[in-house]
Order: structure tokens, then sequence, then C-alpha cells
């Protein structure tokens, strides 16, 4: 099955004061670039949507080797970003959908949402001593639902939609409820 790996990268990172995923985290590596490294470490095709515009993160995670898709209604909100990354993939088979500023998210993590969705036709949510988080896996069956999202919820109303399809696998990685907000989270 053919699993794409989408990076949400397209936000403006308001609260950290802007260029949130350019920022370096302790080792130099930024945050982008350490969440797209992950992803990519785990699947072999990997798409990253970034705002139209966003030219300096566009060049730094292209530079990984991966496909960047530049969305023009990413100021709209997240659910705009990955539809726009869905219509970028639309042969997939499955998505597993990452987030730009969740450098902590272990490879193992998305391989392991990645694994259960060639053995499942749902969505598939990491969960850390019972809290859940991100990246979360869609099989294409939710393809139309997910290019028609719009607003900042992103997929959150599918997974709300079709809860009883929702496949939780336990893991043993903190990183998965991790996210940068601020600068003081980047440490």
């Amino acid at each position: 099955m053919n699993i794409v790996g989408i990076l949400l990268a397209a936000g403006s990172g308001s609260r950290f004061g802007g260029g949130k995923l350019l920022h370096p985290l302790r080792d130099g590596t930024p945050i982008g670039v350490k969440s797209l490294r992950n992803l990519k470490k785990a699947l072999p095709e990997v798409i990253a949507v970034v705002r139209a515009g966003d030219d300096e993160l566009s060049d730094l995670l292209g530079s990984e080797g991966v496909a960047v898709t530049l969305c023009e209604d990413a100021r709209l909100g997240m659910a705009h970003s990955l539809a726009c990354a869905i219509r970028a993939s639309m042969n997939a088979g499955a998505w597993v959908i990452a987030l730009g500023d969740m450098p902590y998210v272990a490879p193992s993590t998305v391989s392991a949402v990645a694994l259960r969705l060639t053995r499942s036709d749902g969505i598939v949510v990491p969960a850390y001593r019972g809290a859940r988080g991100h990246p979360v896996g869609f099989s294409q069956r939710y393809r139309a639902e997910l290019v028609g999202l719009e607003g900042d919820e992103g997929a959150r109303s599918v997974i709300k939609r079709h809860a009883a399809e929702v496949e939780i696998i336990d893991c043993d990685d903190p990183g998965i409820l991790r996210d940068i907000d601020v600068p003081g989270d980047a440490v």
C-alpha cells in the first residue's frame, strides 16, 4: 500500500512570534526539519505543505528531498493546508499526517501508525498513557472528507464523525503529545 506522509508546515506560528518551524532546537536543527526527518525515517514518500510565500521554509524542507506543496489559502486554517496536501497525493492508499511543530515524535511511532494502516480501512491514532496524540493515519476511504475540510480544526471533525472506526495504538512515545507553541517549548 502506498502510504504518504504529510507534514503540515503551513501555520503562521503567531503564538511563537513567527518563524516557528525555522527556530533551532537545542542541537541546532530547525523545528520543522526535525519533524520532517522523523517522518521521512518511517515513510518513503513525504509531502510537506507550506504557506505560499514562505520561501525560506519551503526551500529548507525541499532541500531534505521531499515534495513541497504550497498552499495558497493556508491563512484560512489548518484544514485548508491538509486538504491541499491530500489533493497533491490523491493516488495514495493512506496518509500519515504529522504536524511541523512536533519534532519529538519517534520515527518508530510513525512506522507503527503506518503499519496499522496497512491492515485497516479506518483511522489510526497513537496514544501515550491513554492520551491521544499525533501523527494520525487515514485510509483512502476518507479522501473525499479530507479534501473537503475547511477552517482551523484540521481533521478533528472527520475523527469525531467516524469515532467507531478509530483504532488506538498504544505507544511508549511522549513525543506524540509534545508540540511547540512558544519559544520555551523548544528546549
